[in-house]
């Protein structure tokens, strides 16, 4: 969903580096994917087509925060 974001903290030697990958449409979402020692964080359309894919070394991934839009459906009641 438009909004959604992943931030990916990468070890660069010496320091630190934060990436970001960001659902820039209505109707797109990001994915993770751990595969054979790569962390793939990909920018998808509704249809399952890839727009973008930010690929990292998993031994240099220090961390992988998803911060997903909060849904407002009416699930969540108030106390």
């Amino acid at each position: 969903m438009k909004g959604d974001r992943v931030e990916i903290v990468v070890d660069a030697g010496d320091t630190t580096r934060t990436y970001e990958v960001v659902a820039s449409r209505a109707g797109r979402r990001v994915e993770t994917a751990v595969r054979r020692g790569v962390v793939e964080v990909s920018e998808v359309t509704r249809s399952g087509s890839v727009v973008r894919t930010a690929r990292f070394m998993a031994t240099r991934v220090l961390a992988l925060v998803e911060q997903p839009v909060p849904r407002e459906d009416g699930s969540e009641k108030a106390v």
